[in-house]
């Protein structure tokens, strides 16, 4: 259904014919932390998400799933080899 409360005129998953069922009866403004994503829409009222009702629980333990504005570091892991071990594995095949 269409939002009726803050974000009027899209839409919301927690809309209902009773008004909305999220906690609180309305969305959440968002926190600091989504400063840059492209998931910020911007009324009247201020800036909410597209997606989360309550961004400051998707922030809580890790980073936010859908944040886009965040870039996912890809560790490397360098294992120290046996140099003997690998050419006795080597010498097997």
């Amino acid at each position: 259904m269409l939002c009726q409360t803050i974000k009027t005129g899209t839409e919301c998953a927690f809309m209902s014919k009773k008004g909305c069922g999220f906690n609180g009866g309305s969305c959440h403004v968002i926190v600091e932390k989504c400063g840059g994503c492209n998931k910020v829409m911007e009324v009247a009222s201020g800036k909410y998400c597209r997606v989360y009702p309550d961004p400051a629980a998707k922030w809580g333990i890790r980073s936010c799933p859908t944040a886009s504005h965040l870039k996912l570091e890809i560790k490397e892991s360098n294992q120290k080899v046996n140099p003997l071990k690998a050419s006795k594995r080597a010498n097997k095949k």
